[in-house]
C-alpha cells in the first residue's frame, strides 16, 4: 500500500510537520507500506485560479503524485480554527485524486480549544470527493512539546494513529 503524507506548514519548525515525519518513519517500519513525503515547502504551487493553475508543473507533480497513493495523511497548522491555506490550495489543485480513498489528519495548534477545528476539511472532503475519513486523528497543542520533542501522549497518538491508517488502508486498497 502507497501513502502520501502531506505536509503543508510552510514554517520550517512546524510541529505538524514533525509529526508527519514521526509517522512517515513509523510507516516506513511496515513491510506493506510505501510512503511520498510531500512537503509543500518544497513545491511553489500556484493559487489555485480554476484556469492555468491546474496545468503549472507543480500542479501536475501533485496530481501525479496523490493519484499513486491508496491513502493520506494530511498533516496541518491550525489557524484561525482551520487548516492551513496551503492544504486548502493543494486540495483545490489535486485533490480529486483522493476520491474514494482514506484520509488521516494530523493537525498542530496554540490551544486546545479547536480540536474539531479539521472537521470542516474532512466534511469537505467526504462529500466532494467521496473520501473516507479515518475515525482517529492526531492533535497537539504547545503544552505536547518540549522543545522539539513531543510528549508521550503525543507519540502514543500517532502510534494508535499509523496502526488505524494502515490497518484500515490495507482493507479498503484491496
Amino acid at each position: 500500500m502507497k501513502i502520501a503524507i502531506v505536509s503543508s506548514s510552510l514554517n520550517p519548525g512546524s510541529r505538524s510537520r514533525m509529526m508527519a515525519l514521526e509517522v512517515r518513519t513509523r510507516l516506513l517500519a511496515r513491510a506493506e507500506v510505501e510512503v511520498d513525503f510531500i512537503d509543500l515547502r518544497e513545491m511553489e504551487l500556484p493559487l489555485c485560479d480554476g484556469g492555468a493553475a491546474y496545468g503549472d508543473p507543480y500542479a501536475l507533480d501533485l496530481n501525479k503524485r496523490l493519484e499513486a497513493a491508496d491513502a493520506y495523511v494530511l498533516a496541518s497548522p491550525i489557524y484561525n480554527y482551520d487548516v492551513n491555506a496551503a492544504l486548502k490550495n493543494a486540495i483545490e489543485l489535486a485533490g480529486r485524486n483522493m476520491e474514494n480513498k482514506l484520509v488521516g489528519f494530523l493537525c498542530a495548534a496554540g490551544g486546545a480549544m479547536s480540536y474539531m477545528s479539521v472537521m470542516p476539511l474532512a466534511n469537505s472532503l467526504m462529500l466532494d470527493f467521496r473520501v473516507i475519513v479515518l475515525p482517529r486523528f492526531v492533535y497537539s497543542v504547545p503544552e505536547d512539546w518540549t522543545g522539539d520533542t513531543m510528549s508521550p501522549v503525543v507519540s502514543d497518538r500517532i502510534s494508535q494513529f499509523c496502526e488505524a491508517l494502515a490497518t484500515l488502508g490495507e482493507k479498503l486498497a484491496r
